[in-house]
């Protein structure tokens, strides 16, 4: 039996070690630092540890026998943790510091894509606001303009003018706005067409697929507004046929897990790319994460039927061509429920009530949450997603908003029409 222990503290990692813990394989979970979703699960401890401490880390895995280590956050595995974990010879799933770049810096994934000729938007790199200022002169609007380090999901603008570009420009390149992570951007082509999570295990070599997802990254109802981590996801996503999801193996998948290792980066972990699917079935890459992407976590780990554990070690002995996949065939849809001011200004320390209202079969995955005095509370940012399944996505859709109307804490916001774009 296997003892885990998994990294981070939001929506995926509840997700995560929720599956995890229900593996037939496993005797026990650890959280670092998980929230107060985690701590409720049975199966399932939160640790305090410090995760950006490598050597307590590891300290922690040998005194507990933990014998897999899943990582669920972008910055660890940027900050070496899987390298380190493995000369420590404690199993760690997730890219090597090196691989993981792919996220890590917006540049390294577009000079790769081109590199590799994996199809991509146009774009343009720059350090400069001059330099930035004189490229889109001429450029078609609107246009994506993105921070090149990790900004939390929040370092992508859509300028929807020139004015807007450029205020843009000089508010990540002089003004700081994100920091060290945009002091570089990227500047690429508006891509139109339907987006698509398509995420995958990767040994370095054989992969296995997850089920399609789709998540909603802009804030508001009918994908306007600002973007955010994501207000909600469902799967399957029916954008993604039988033909998409081929021609995506052969011009994704494929060439970017053979660039990885021709280039010495073999990746191993969950690969994650973000696509645009355009009229003709034809998709580009919009962005790569190297971890699981969060909200699309929540429902695709209600559909995964096999053992989660099984498949890391897998993944990391090399071994994924000797394993297969098991999923449920119903629709699963989440909801994001999230502090009123987010992305932006976040309120916290609200008391969550009505969680024991939700409907039998309805799961609640936390993340921005804490426990204090007895009590649920937010943590802000986005708080809760509540997930369902059933045969048909409508009525998961539904059965997930009684679950979200049965829940409150005053400042929450949600929005009604998560999946509207597979509804019919």
């Amino acid at each position: 039996m296997n003892t885990v222990l998994v990294i981070g503290s939001g929506g995926r990692e509840h997700a995560l070690a929720w599956r995890l813990a229900q593996s037939s394989t496993v005797s026990q979970v650890y959280v670092a630092p998980g929230n107060a979703g985690t701590a409720a699960e049975p199966g399932i401890d939160n640790v305090v540890l410090d995760v950006s401490n490598h050597q307590a880390v590891i300290d922690f895995c040998r005194l507990q026998n933990v014998n897999l280590v899943v990582v669920g956050p972008e910055q660890p595995l940027v900050d070496g943790m899987v390298d380190d974990l493995s000369a420590a010879h404690i199993p760690c799933f997730g890219p090597t510091a090196a691989a993981a770049q792919l996220e890590g810096s917006k540049a390294f994934a577009k000079q790769f894509l081109e590199k590799h000729n994996i199809p991509t938007a146009a774009y343009g790199e720059f350090i400069t606001v001059s330099d930035a200022k004189a490229y889109i002169q001429d450029k078609a609007f609107p246009i994506v303009i993105k921070a090149d380090g990790l900004a939390a999901g929040k370092g992508v603008i859509i300028a929807e003018n020139l004015a807007h570009a450029e205020a843009t420009v000089e508010d990540m390149l002089e003004a700081n706005a994100f920091g060290d992570a945009g002091s570089r951007i990227i500047i690429e082509e508006f891509l139109v067409g339907e987006e698509a999570s398509y995420i995958v295990m990767a040994d370095g070599e054989n992969f296995l697929a997850m089920a399609t997802s789709q998540d909603h990254k802009a804030r508001d109802n009918g994908d306007v507004g600002p973007n955010t981590g994501g207000m909600g996801a469902y799967s399957p996503a029916p954008v993604v046929t039988a033909e998409i999801d081929e021609k995506v193996v052969e011009t994704v998948i494929k060439p970017t897990l053979a660039g990885m290792a021709k280039d010495g980066m073999p990746f191993t972990g969950f690969l994650y790319a973000g696509l645009m699917i355009d009229g003709q079935g034809n998709a580009k890459v919009l962005e790569f994460n190297v971890r699981f992407g969060d909200p699309e976590t929540q429902p695709i780990m209600t559909r995964l039927q096999s053992n989660l554990d099984q498949l890391c070690l897998a993944a990391i002995a090399g071994e994924l061509d000797q394993h297969s996949i098991e999923w449920d065939e119903r629709f699963a849809l989440g909801v994001v429920m999230a502090e009123k001011g987010y992305p932006l200004g976040n309120d916290k320390d609200n008391v969550i009530q009505g969680m024991d209202q939700v409907p039998a079969g309805v799961k609640v995955f936390h993340a921005g949450t804490a426990a204090s005095n007895g009590d649920v509370v937010t943590a802000g940012g986005r708080v809760l997603c509540i997930c369902a399944l059933d045969e048909d996505l409508k009525q998961a859709q539904a059965k997930a908003y009684e679950g979200v109307k049965a829940i409150t804490w005053g400042s929450e916001y949600y929005r009604t029409d998560i999946g509207f774009k597979a509804i019919i």
